[in-house]
């Protein structure tokens, strides 16, 4: 990322959990540092836990990388707790991606035989995984977008399109266990069942496609202010198109992904890159609330 950043954001996530007994000992895996791309730069990040954790000297030296990429760090209690606060607060420089070109590529039926030669980053996106099944009714569903001799970047596009027209955005329609499946059956969903859908429409015609996690910057109705903790995370998908890349797309929006969009992790589905795990002794039943702000910076 060699130009001058065409936007600076800043986002701070927040997550409170609550809970009815008291929890005996957690132990918790968390993906919540933002990533370096070659459109975005990461300028700072922090990260605050309380109550503090066993042997906590900072997240940095808790951060390790997975087989994506992704920075993922592991944290525990054994001391008695009824409540947990995580933070992640930081800043990232954004350029502008470069516009997915429909004209550009080759043919979706060409992409298929050989999508992934010499790239085994990509290799693995075109597989099936747990969320984003292909199944009977996504593969005749796909098919509307998949137009014979139609490049890749043209069918990411209509399919895009096809799925924004598709499902309603209904919140608390779904689950975060949710299958694209399902949501296409239901007809609505959340933008992690957008997403979910393209990756496994994408992948029933052999194209490879990644589910990213990140968080939108919103706009607040005219004359409004921008509310603190009214934003919420976002996940968008991104198709391999051997001339271009991968392609940044946002069915939840029916626009490509740009400089509104924080790329936090990347996987397969969002099992891959759930923000914050947990697994417990105690705590009988928990309460989340969950507060996102994404704000410019002057």
């Amino acid at each position: 990322m060699s130009e001058a950043a065409a936007r600076v954001l800043s986002v701070l996530h927040v997550t409170r959990y609550a809970y009815s007994a008291e929890v005996e000992a957690a132990q918790h895996a968390a993906v919540l540092v933002p990533r370096d791309t070659p459109w975005q730069r990461v300028l700072e990040w922090e990260l605050d836990i309380t109550p503090e954790p066993d042997g906590w000297r900072g997240a940095a030296e808790r951060v390790r990388r997975d087989a994506w990429g992704n920075a993922r760090l592991v944290f525990g209690h054994a001391r008695v707790h009824n409540r947990l606060t995580v933070s992640s607060r930081f800043s990232v420089a954004l350029q502008s991606r470069p516009a997915p070109d429909p004209a550009r590529g080759p043919a979706w039926e060409q992409a298929a035989l050989q999508p992934m030669a010499g790239f085994e980053e990509v290799r693995e996106f075109g597989l099936p995984s747990p969320l984003a099944l292909p199944d009977a009714a996504i593969r005749a569903f796909a098919g509307r977008a998949f137009e014979p001799g139609a490049t890749v970047a043209q069918v990411g596009l209509t399919l895009q399109h096809l799925i924004h027209d598709s499902l309603h955005y209904r919140p608390a329609s779904t689950q975060v266990s949710t299958r694209a499946a399902q949501a296409l059956a239901q007809g609505a969903g959340v933008c992690q069942d957008f997403a979910h859908l393209f990756i496994a429409c994408a992948r029933s015609r052999g194209l490879a496609a990644r589910y990213v996690s990140g968080y939108l910057l919103t706009q607040p109705p005219p004359g409004q202010p921008r509310l603190v903790g009214a934003d919420a995370s976002h996940a968008w998908v991104e198709l391999w198109c051997p001339e271009q890349g991968w392609m940044a797309l946002d069915p939840t929006n029916d626009i490509p992904a740009n400089l509104d969009h924080v790329t936090l992790a990347w996987g397969r589905d969002y099992n891959d890159v759930a923000p914050l795990r947990g697994v417990l002794r105690g705590g009988g039943t928990a309460s989340l609330v969950v507060e996102v702000t994404v704000e410019p910076e002057a």
